[in-house]
């Protein structure tokens, strides 16, 4: 029996287990459902030390600056100013360590040499820096005929040459494309003081020129002369003059002959000076006299009396007033120092007021910075495309280039002003024309 007992007992638990096994599981409420636990948050690391940005490293590069200067022969004093101006933008580059270009920091060393006032030995010298001393960028002489001379060879070693100093517009005209002018042409040189001539005075209608017999000369009357012309004016002397020349009686004689109520012309600073002298001796009666070159020079003075009233051409007079804000309303870039810290640092180094030379000297080698600077690279082929793209405004005025095939390199920029030396007691110089740049109102006629 009680192993029966035992048997049913068995298949009962089978069975039980059997049931369980089938039925289904015990459902749960989904938000009774146990939410799996959050990760742990991982442990911050403490970020990585970023390195420090690097300063790029500036490598120094100096170019080397070729030209000559008149040290000695009749082109001596306009020169000597010239190089006077170019020596302070180096000095102000070198108290600046240069300028950046790229990752290079350049400056500029210089190689020059007396041409002595020689085309000759103009040729001979640029030919030296451009294959023996092999200077990267090259600054003309003083005066149109040495210019000339030294363009040749610029071009024809490839060498950008600024020119300054030379106004002749010849030289822009013969195909070269690396030379570069600073100075208003020649066949604007004397146009403006028929312009004066005609505001003060509409009634004149006899004018004489005189002078000197050289390139640049030649060309700025030959232009002033079509142009009074054209003005109406009556050419009643038309004479040259050698250089060199220190008796000008003969052409005072025929001057007074031909009776004109004013007289235009000159050359240089030397015959300019001897010039303006003798005819004030020969008490010649003229109204009004324009001479170039030689009347911007502060030395004029020394003529005492006999500079009085006389009017002259003026690259740059340090009265004019070329500004950032005149920049920004011309719409133009402006760049380098003011008119006045040049005049000062001029007057510091120099222990003299600056001409119109010292101002160029120092505005070509501005130029050459800023084209340097906007090509990025002292590639000369860079420069040249950064030279014809520049219209900029600096204390010396516009500088902007033709880039014609016909005239390129000559300027197209820059304007002339006219000064006049006034008061006999207190002689100084005025701006008298343009009207716009005017300081004071044109003596007229001479005193």
């Amino acid at each position: 029996m009680r192993r029966v007992s035992s048997s049913v007992l068995a298949l009962l638990m089978m069975f039980a287990l059997v049931l369980g096994a089938c039925a289904p599981a015990p459902t749960v409420a989904p938000e009774t459902q146990p939410e799996e636990p959050a990760p742990a948050p991982e442990e911050e690391q403490p970020a990585e030390e970023q390195p420090a940005e690097q300063a790029i490293e500036l490598t120094e590069t100096s170019l080397l600056l070729g030209y000559t200067a008149s040290l000695t022969g009749s082109q001596n004093v306009s020169s000597s100013r010239q190089d006077n101006g170019l020596q302070l933008w180096i000095d102000h580059l070198n108290a600046m360590d240069g300028f950046q270009v790229g990752n290079e920091m350049v400056t500029f060393d210089t190689v020059s040499y007396d041409d002595e006032s020689s085309s000759e030995r103009v040729q001979e010298l640029y030919t030296r820096l451009a294959t023996e001393d092999n200077a990267d960028f090259l600054i003309s002489p003083y005066s149109s005929g040495l210019t000339a001379a030294s363009s040749v060879i610029a071009e024809q070693y490839g060498k950008v040459m600024i020119t300054t100093g030379a106004a002749s517009d010849s030289t822009y005209k013969l195909g070269y494309t690396g030379v570069y002018q600073t100075y208003t042409p020649a066949s604007s040189y004397l146009t403006g003081a028929l312009d004066l001539l005609q505001h003060v005075d509409s009634a004149v209608t006899r004018v004489a020129f005189v002078h000197e017999n050289d390139q640049f000369s030649t060309d700025v009357v030959t232009a002033a002369k079509d142009y009074a012309e054209t003005l109406g004016y009556e050419v009643v002397l038309f004479e040259g003059y050698d250089s060199g020349t220190t008796d000008f009686g003969s052409f005072i004689n025929k001057i007074e002959a031909a009776q004109p109520d004013a007289l235009l012309g000159g050359g240089h600073f030397q015959d300019g000076s001897t010039f303006a002298r003798q005819l004030y001796e020969k008490q010649i009666d003229l109204a009004f006299v324009t001479l170039l070159v030689a009347p911007p020079e502060p030395d004029f003075a020394e003529l005492g009396e006999a500079a009085a009233g006389i009017i002259g051409p003026s690259q740059w007079e340090p009265l004019a007033q070329f500004t950032e804000e005149s920049a920004a309303e011309a719409g133009l870039e402006w760049f380098g120092p003011s008119g006045e810290e040049f005049v000062a640092d001029y007057i510091a180094k120099y222990d003299e007021e600056p001409s119109y030379h010292s101002a160029g000297g120092y505005a070509a080698g501005l130029i050459l910075q800023k084209a340097i600077m906007d090509a990025g690279s002292y590639d000369p082929e860079a420069v040249k495309a950064a030279l014809d793209a520049m219209d900029i405004l600096t204390f010396y005025g516009r500088i902007k280039f033709d880039t014609s095939p016909e005239a390129h390199g000559l300027q197209i920029g820059h304007s002339m002003v006219y000064i006049q030396w006034q008061d006999i007691d207190d002689l100084h110089k005025e701006v008298v024309w343009p009207l716009e740049g005017m300081t004071a109102d044109t003596v007229y006629p001479i005193p």
